[in-house]
């Protein structure tokens, strides 16, 4: 409407989007960092860091391998994700986004596949649990996973204590001289609530007397295998198990489209920047010839159409009084 100003907003960076990313990151990127020290931490106590070769020597899997490897991603996500906000950085933003959105595709596809095959999964995951039972005291650490494990499902190999065969210090076989031969970890064996102190010699012989039968099965050890009550225990556990899983996946789309918003912010005040650059430098560095000619002496205007000299320059330079145009002539 006549006699009515206008008003445009021009383009701007969000600042509640910018520091809420900036301060979702740099926890991200602190936890990570704790995560990756810890998994340094315990190499080097088992003395992995001054012989790297053990990394591959160990016949199962050693968990601080995954303390290092989601710390390590969490660092390099939450460093770039932090240091992207920041400083407005674009390349560290994307970069960010990428990154994170594998993750998301991966834990997607994971998810697809382990529903479509679940028999094959399965096999594979007994297959992964007896190459660990086998390296049962190989390491330390990987030692008090499976105990923790079998504890807190009340279970004993992947299928059954039967599997603790397939460890050398557990086997049934008359060559085996160990003390634990024909039985199996504490960890198999039914807690009596009654008891103060945990007995860790309660597996010695069990399965030799359940042989025999001298025991009860059912009464003494676990007897069922640790994939069944996983999968007993993901049936019971499946809202929760489910709500976690969508959780963590809402987080990586929200960081996503949070950066996403960011770089198209930042890109967008770039273009503003550059239209108002180019139109500052069009409309006040870059003079027509009548502006040159209204500013330049009766002598210079003489000179314009002289023969063998050039028009002015569209040229202005800054004098004390403010912008003036500065007509310079060159030979042609």
């Amino acid at each position: 409407m006549p006699g009515k100003h206008q008003h445009f907003q021009e383009p701007e960076v969000g600042c509640c989007g910018k520091y809420f990313l900036f301060g979702f990151n740099i926890v991200f990127w602190v936890l990570g960092a704790l995560f990756l020290a810890i998994g340094l931490w315990a190499w080097g106590e088992k003395g992995v860091l001054s012989n790297i070769s053990a990394l591959t020597d160990l016949g199962g899997l050693d968990p601080v391998w995954l303390f290092v490897v989601v710390g390590g991603v969490m660092s390099v996500l939450g460093f770039a994700g932090c240091i992207g906000a920041l400083r407005e950085n674009t390349f560290l933003l994307k970069f960010f986004s990428v990154f994170l959105g594998l993750i998301f595709f991966l834990e997607l596809a994971t998810g697809i596949l382990a529903f479509v095959f679940k028999d094959w999964i399965r096999d594979q995951l007994n297959l992964f649990i007896n190459n660990n039972v086998k390296a049962y005291r190989d390491d330390i650490d990987l030692q008090n996973l499976i105990d923790f494990a079998q504890e807190y499902w009340s279970c004993c190999g992947a299928r059954g204590p039967n599997d603790w065969n397939f460890n050398i210090y557990f086997n049934c076989t008359d060559l085996n001289p160990s003390r634990e031969r024909c039985g199996v970890p504490f960890s198999c064996c039914v807690r009596d609530p009654a008891e103060d102190v945990l007995n860790t010699q309660c597996g010695y012989d069990v399965r030799l007397k359940l042989v025999r039968g001298e025991l009860e099965q059912q009464g003494f050890i676990h007897t069922k295998g640790c994939v069944g009550q996983f999968e007993k225990w993901l049936q019971d556990n499946l809202i929760v198990v489910a709500g976690v899983f969508m959780g963590i996946a809402l987080l990586q789309i929200f960081g996503i489209c949070l950066a996403q918003n960011l770089v198209s912010d930042i890109k967008a005040v770039k273009a503003n920047w550059s239209k108002w650059n180019d139109d500052f430098e069009n409309h006040w560095l870059t003079p027509t010839i009548s502006e040159v000619l209204s500013t330049a002496g009766p002598q210079q205007n003489s000179l314009i159409g002289a023969p063998g000299l050039a028009p002015p320059s569209r040229h202005v330079f800054f004098g004390l009084g403010g912008l003036y145009p500065e007509p310079t002539f060159k030979n042609w």
